[in-house]
């Protein structure tokens, strides 16, 4: 014969209340802290944490000095630039300057040349 018997409400709270207790007892026997090498592992994990942070710590400041010195590297190459084009710059403008003399020296040379024919001309007609 069968068990017509229904599980109520009551019934199911028990069973599920049951099971609570026994996976809390279960947990409760497995707890770490009882565990002789807990406080090992506990030290263990600690010194790998100050050992990333230190670690961390060298990477980071590691990347602030490699970003102050792309920086600097970045600011000194500014200045080989502008020096650079002040430098070309003046070029330019000696150079314009030379040329201006030369067209003036050259302007003057011809002024003088003919100068010097029409002199040769005037003195043979007299």
């Amino acid at each position: 014969m069968r068990n017509n018997h229904e599980p109520n409400f009551a019934d199911r709270q028990n069973t599920a209340n049951k099971a609570k207790q026994a996976l809390l007892k279960k947990a409760k026997a497995k707890d770490p802290t009882k565990d002789p090498k807990f406080a090992e592992r506990q030290e263990a994990r600690r010194v790998a944490a100050i050992a990333r942070d230190a670690r961390l710590a060298e990477r980071k400041a590691e990347r602030a000095a490699e970003k102050e010195r792309k920086a600097k590297e970045k600011a000194d190459a500014e200045a080989a630039r502008i020096a650079a084009e002040i430098a070309e710059k003046e070029r330019i403008e000696a150079e314009a300057i030379a040329a201006a003399e030369a067209e003036v020296t050259r302007l003057a040379d011809q002024k003088a040349e003919r100068d010097r024919r029409y002199a040769a001309r005037k003195a043979r007609r007299k």
